[in-house]
């Protein structure tokens, strides 16, 4: 089930629907920049090109997982 936010981005209004469990990355990263919700998607529009808000969101909170996740050899 996908959860939306909205926000407005460049005086636009739109929103942004993706599961929890992203949404769950991105609050992180967003506390960790100190930026709200909606500063941190405005950070994220600005910084994304040409690739669709929602999947740069995900691909932003895919490599911020990946870089927290500690591998321990056996």
């Amino acid at each position: 089930m996908l959860k939306k936010r909205s926000v407005v981005l460049a005086g636009h209004a739109t929103s942004v629907a993706l599961e929890p469990e992203f949404w769950t990355v991105l609050d992180r990263m967003a506390e960790a920049r100190g930026l709200s919700h909606a500063g941190f998607l405005t950070w994220v529009d600005e910084t994304r090109g040409r690739r669709p808000l929602a999947s740069a969101c995900r691909l932003l909170a895919l490599a911020y997982a990946a870089s927290e996740t500690i591998i321990v050899e056996p």
